[in-house]
């Protein structure tokens, strides 16, 4: 047998190594030791302080206007409907924004009225899980930064269930874990999917990229897994997100669908209008989405250029106009925005496109009203409320 002496700089280096790693392990358990004594005495103080029960709902932009806040005021609604007597509180990143002024921005975009209390922690580390932080590694850094926001929250108050209603486990497993809460999520689309994992695959099949991404994203699927496993009670907003749920967190008897709130009877009752009949009808076509990514704008666009081309030397393009309605989060959407006004321009089609940003209710209706054709193109769409 051959004997292999290591150099005496291997040794160096393996050995401070080691010694990192565990003092990065030790320093990790006590840090977590302390957290969970510092929250589970402020947990005491609010119960001796608060003679009932406090749920939390982990929103930090509860003031977007998104099919997801929908979803987060009518929960509330319907909970203080049901249980009047316990506290409610919303953890939001909405600093500019005052308590009475996100739920009147509640009434006037989906015309809910909240009745009982509401009580709003802000949050002021919202910056750290927005992407634009996190140019590399994106999912686990807005994750990590998902996690630095959920330890400001315990800072304010340690409820007795936390809600998450965005999508962010790795924030409800410290719910969990350091503040000893009962938690509940309602998942809208999963961090992850197999689809994600597919797709990567087939892109970039044989490649060392792929390989490399491939093991990051299965990685990460495990994190997310472990995450996931910590929530008292998952509910998934469609059969599409139930199904990608089971075969990543894989608690099928756990997870229950519920059906976002979409309001239609007022859309039902809208006159069907009768096809172009003179020449002063617009044929408006209604994207109605959040101006985000995964909604793809961009294509719709070039949808429309397109239809440009099949139509040319046709009277009917100009009565074409396509309307993208929806609501911008923070300065990042509304560059987006921008964006897209530009590429509309260098289509040569800014004359038969409008952008109506964050509308009422009652404008986005009407809307509807004028509209002959919806149009939406996310990929892998979960449950596209529209409104």
């Amino acid at each position: 047998m051959i004997k292999m002496e290591i150099p005496p700089a291997m040794k160096i280096v393996l050995w401070l190594s080691l010694y990192s790693s565990g003092l990065a392990v030790i320093i990790f358990f006590l840090l977590f030791v302390l957290l969970r004594k510092r929250f589970n005495r402020a947990r005491k103080r609010h119960r001796e302080a608060v003679d009932t029960p406090t749920v939390a709902f982990f929103h930090p932009y509860c003031n977007a206007g998104g099919g997801g806040e929908r979803v987060l005021w009518c929960a509330i609604r319907a909970m203080q409907t049901k249980f009047p007597d316990i506290k409610y509180v919303v953890y939001t990143g909405d600093i500019e924004s005052s308590p009475e002024e996100i739920l009147q921005k509640a009434y006037k975009r989906f015309n809910i009225k909240v009745e009982g209390e509401v009580n709003f922690v802000y949050l002021h580390r919202r910056p750290w899980v927005e992407a634009s932080r996190w140019p590399h590694f994106t999912m686990i850094g807005q994750s990590i930064g998902s996690m630095w926001l959920a330890i400001e929250a315990l800072d304010s108050i340690v409820p007795d269930l936390c809600i998450d209603t965005m999508g962010y486990a790795f924030a409800l497993s410290l719910f969990n874990h350091l503040g000893g809460c009962k938690t509940a999520c309602y998942v809208h689309y999963p961090t992850i999917t197999p689809d994600m994992l597919q797709y990567v695959s087939n892109k970039h099949r044989g490649s060392l990229k792929a390989i490399v991404k491939l093991r990051y994203y299965r990685f990460f699927a495990y994190l997310y897994a472990k995450a996931g496993a910590t929530c008292d009670l998952v509910m998934a907003n469609s059969s599409w997100t139930q199904d990608r749920l089971d075969q990543v967190w894989k608690r099928p008897l756990d997870t229950h669908r519920v059906y976002p709130p979409c309001e239609v009877s007022e859309l039902l009752a809208i006159p069907r209008s009768p096809d172009l009949d003179n020449k002063q009808d617009e044929f408006r076509i209604l994207s109605v989405a959040q101006f985000r990514p995964e909604k793809d704008h961009p294509m719709q666009l070039r949808s429309l250029y397109a239809l440009r081309e099949l139509l040319y030397g046709n009277d009917a393009w100009d009565k074409v106009k396509l309307v993208f309605a929806g609501s911008c989060r923070h300065e990042e959407d509304h560059m987006r925005v921008q964006d897209l006004m530009n590429l509309a321009k260098h289509l040569a089609l800014d004359d038969y496109v409008e952008f109506k940003i964050n509308l009422s209710h009652e404008d986005l209706m009407d809307e509807f009203k004028k509209a002959k054709v919806g149009l939406h193109a996310m990929w892998n769409e979960h449950f596209g409320i529209g409104e």
